[in-house]
């Protein structure tokens, strides 16, 4: 059995400083229509209800990305070729959320074989990078900011790698013709979205601090407007490298020099990242983790995400617990719902890291039993008073303190669905609002090293998710395919930090024991709670559940719950596809 100790209360105080600086905030206003497929899409976005399709649907965080990938899948690509087009311009449009300089984590299900697989695409910590890396002289972890602005946070960059290698394995389309669409939006420009202009504006300072990144995002030294048309030459022609000579490029030859250069030489915060690192590089397979839910199978990623355990352990906490009956404005089942995530976030911040580097009891966590005497500490009238990690099966005993990494809300998702029955679903992110705001050859470079804790040690006793050479950083993507009878029957994802989680959690509620259909669950109103505090979202009909909840012992929290959820559900009757109404994203099927 596990052994554990460590000092409750830390991540949660460590987290909730993060989720006070907000760097993506909202977006109320919608981009402007593309095309008719676009507008299409957003009017069933505005009215709330769900796109319809037969045959194909992507659901992307922006319409320029949207109608890139039902391009791809119109012509009978799959959702693989479908994916590398729609990152490739996300990472244009969308630049502060994820591209070519970050990660990513994808869940594949083959409509052929019926197997489901999932692909690790993370950032990896340079050879050089140690238990040092994010203190001070004195020891001390640093202020946050003052770690990811500059070299220091950037981590190996993954997404290329995976496009390559997703594409290698479920690709049938050309693979250079896959970045036209990019390409040409990056030399003929794009129209600057009303998130973006508004989130260039709020990190204007941070922004600056690199040359490149300043003329590109603050011209004239203005930032960037909406509506504005945007060039990113540097951008096309990194494109048109991987696309005429594939990713490896990234990683071998100029621009992986030039990213070293970029990062060993950012002033003021220099990073470790070398030639070597970048070099080495690898995606890895891996197998899903799958947990039983009202006779549905949810699977989702395995470390380093601590995505798919933590979903999946919410879930399972929850199984035996009638939320049909309660409904979404039962006190009572959020309640159910928010203690559930709090024992989960318990053994998350304790247990999970990069399987590769520690023993993780990914079986222990989601084992029927374990669940079982878990869930019965929900069997009360109130909320939990205190909440501590559980003790899960290991096959040798093991003492991990607490972590305390904390995660900003920062990364896109992408859904497909494409008409040969493969199903993919990949959270792709370069963490911070911006990464490290090093610009190099056309796109961002990642933070994704700040997603370690920041301390090796905690009273003499280690942190699983430590930074250690070539280790993956913990993260919370969720990508999820919830199947049924073996077949998908639900796609799901979101960007939003450690509340991915929730959010993720809360749409399959929604969706299957509340029987809303994509466009409605993705829309509820988010209530999350990791670590005691219940956050409720401000300005929606949530807020009526605060007094309940504060009744039944939660401290309530109001505050904007900036998710991006994009979900397709398969039934006998086609495809539904739903786009989060919080961000800019669409749903396009046929």
């Amino acid at each position: 059995m596990a052994v554990w100790a460590g000092a409750a209360g830390l991540p949660a105080r460590a987290q909730e400083a993060a989720d006070a600086v907000v760097p993506e905030a909202a977006t109320e206003t919608g981009q402007q229509a593309i095309s008719g497929m676009s507008a299409a899409a957003q009017e069933a976005k505005a009215a709330g209800v769900p796109v319809t399709a037969q045959d194909w649907m992507v659901a992307v965080a922006n319409p320029y990305a949207a109608e890139a990938g039902a391009r791809v899948l119109a012509a009978g690509g799959t959702a693989a070729d479908a994916m590398v087009a729609v990152q490739a311009v996300l990472g244009l449009v969308e630049p502060q959320s994820s591209g070519l300089g970050g990660g990513a984590f994808l869940l594949w299900h083959d409509g052929e074989s019926g197997e489901t697989t999932t692909l690790d695409g993370r950032e990896k910590a340079p050879l050089s990078a140690g238990p040092t890396l994010f203190l001070d002289q004195d020891g001390q972890p640093l202020k946050f900011f003052d770690a990811v602005v500059g070299g220091r946070s950037v981590g190996v960059p993954g997404t290329p790698a995976l496009m390559q290698t997703a594409h290698a394995r479920w690709g049938r389309s050309d693979w250079a013709g896959l970045f036209s669409d990019a390409i040409r939006l990056a030399e003929e420009g794009f129209i600057v979205s009303p998130r973006l202009a508004m989130l260039v504006a709020a990190d204007a300072e941070r922004l600056g601090r690199d040359p490149v990144a300043r003329s590109y995002f603050l011209p004239d030294g203005h930032p960037v407007a909406e509506g504005q048309l945007l060039r990113n030459p540097e951008y096309a022609a990194t494109l048109r490298t991987i696309a005429g000579q594939g990713a490896r490029q990234v990683y071998v030859g100029r621009i992986a020099k030039a990213i070293v250069e970029k990062v060993q030489g950012a002033e003021g915060n220099p990073g470790r990242l070398s030639e070597l690192d970048m070099s080495l590089y690898d995606v890895i397979e891996r197998a899903p983790v799958c947990v039983p839910y009202r006779g549905h199978e949810v699977c989702g990623m395995g470390p380093p995400s601590s995505g798919g355990l933590t979903v999946g352990q919410i879930l399972g906490l929850l199984s035996d617990f009638d939320l049909a009956e309660m409904g979404p404005e039962s006190a009572e089942a959020w309640r159910l719902i928010g203690d559930a995530s709090r024992l989960a976030f318990a053994d998350r911040g304790r247990y999970m890291a990069d399987s590769d580097f520690v023993p993780v009891p990914v079986k222990g966590l989601v084992e029927a039993d374990y669940m079982a005497r878990r869930a019965a500490l929900l069997r009360r009238d109130t909320a939990l008073s205190e909440v501590e990690p559980g003790e899960p099966e290991f096959d040798h005993a093991l003492n991990w303190a607490d972590d305390d990494a904390i995660e900003l809300p920062s990364t896109s998702h992408i859904s497909i669905v494409d008409s040969y029955g493969n199903a993919l679903s990949m959270t792709t992110t370069i963490e911070n609002a911006f990464g490290s705001r090093l610009m190099v050859a056309g796109f961002l470079l990642n933070n994704e090293l700040t997603d370690f804790s920041f301390r090796s040690h905690r009273d003499g006793v280690p942190v699983a998710n430590r930074v250690e050479p070539g280790k993956r950083p913990r993260s919370s993507m969720a990508p999820t395919i919830v199947l049924k009878d073996g077949e998908p029957a639900l796609v799901v994802g979101s960007p939003g930090g450690s509340r991915i989680i929730g959010y993720v959690a809360k749409t399959i509620v929604a969706h299957i024991d509340w029987g809303m259909d994509v466009q409605q669950a993705v829309t509820l109103p988010h209530l999350v709670n990791r670590f005691g505090t219940y956050d409720v979202e401000e300005g929606s009909a949530a807020a009526a559940l605060g007094e309940p909840l504060k009744a039944l012992g939660f401290n309530v929290e109001t505050r904007a719950l900036n998710s991006g959820l994009h979900a397709i559900a398969l039934g006998e009757d086609g495809l539904t596809g739903g786009a989060d109404p919080r961000r800019e994203g669409i749903a396009i099927g046929e």
